[in-house]
């Protein structure tokens, strides 16, 4: 392959993917390591993207831009249901569930909308639709959902003052929160800023934080912060996380999975 057809794909993957390793690009072009760390600083160099440790993801620090929710509901689809069926793991009779808005925790829905009688606080009409009877046909359909309300973002989360002031009135067993970034200093992101304020809300009325978040998400950065790294309980994410990302979360959070998908 010559270099100009290589670094378009290594572009391409890198758009498509936000976060790839080196090792992988290298098995995906059939070149050797070095031949890729030298491409990815020469696109670099040309602001195509930015080097991480192992890996390359997009350009830029901070970001507003956020995705709707169609476009990320085609995204990964098989590591969101691994990471959806090992969270659901968690899940017993009688808790008070939250799941924030997002495509990996609506599939997390879809999971515990067939599981234990529970009671579910949502920010996410989409999930809060799961459990609805008609969507349960042919289950025993048995838990109670809470949707809150608030002003409505692209990826259809719930959100404002609204929606936090109903969340600080409660209080929930296990939060299983979705995140557009995971980052070593600015730790679990969002675009949104109010979509921030409303997960902070979240994060205090939970006995237990877990963050549902897919190996894409390592690197990416939105623009205002939900929780630290710290702040986890648990991390559940797939098997394309990095190396790096993993002696990290390890190091920050009491546990982290790695969903591997069937």
């Amino acid at each position: 392959m010559l270099p100009a057809a290589r670094h378009q794909a290594i572009v391409d993957t890198v758009q498509r993917e936000r976060v790839v390793r080196v090792s992988d690009l290298a098995q995906q072009l059939g070149v050797s390591l070095m031949t890729v760390r030298r491409d990815i600083e020469l696109l670099e160099e040309s602001g195509q993207v930015e080097r991480i440790h192992g890996g390359a993801k997009l350009p830029g620090g901070a970001t507003t831009h956020e995705p709707g929710f169609e476009l990320k509901s085609t995204q990964l689809p098989a590591e969101k249901r691994a990471i959806a069926v090992e969270a659901a793991g968690m899940v017993h009779e009688g808790m008070a569930v939250g799941l924030s808005a997002g495509t990996t925790t609506w599939a997390l829905a879809q999971e515990l909308a067939r599981g234990p009688r529970i009671t579910v606080v949502t920010n996410s009409v989409r999930i809060a639709d799961l459990f609805h009877p008609a969507a349960a046909s042919g289950t025993t359909f048995g838990s109670t959902v809470i949707l809150i309300g608030g002003e409505r973002t692209p990826s259809d989360a719930l959100v404002g003052p609204i929606a936090t002031a109903a969340l600080k009135q409660l209080h929930l067993d296990l939060l299983f929160l979705g995140v557009h970034g995971m980052d070593r200093d600015a730790g679990f992101t969002t675009p949104n800023l109010l979509e921030a304020e409303t997960d902070r809300a979240f994060v205090a009325a939970s006995r237990k934080l877990v963050v549902v978040a897919d190996h894409t998400k390592w690197g990416t950065q939105g623009m205002s912060t939900i929780a630290a790294l710290e702040e986890a309980d648990e991390v559940i994410s797939d098997a394309g996380l990095s190396a790096d990302a993993r002696r990290t979360l390890e190091e920050s959070v009491s546990r982290l999975r790695i969903a591997h998908s069937v």
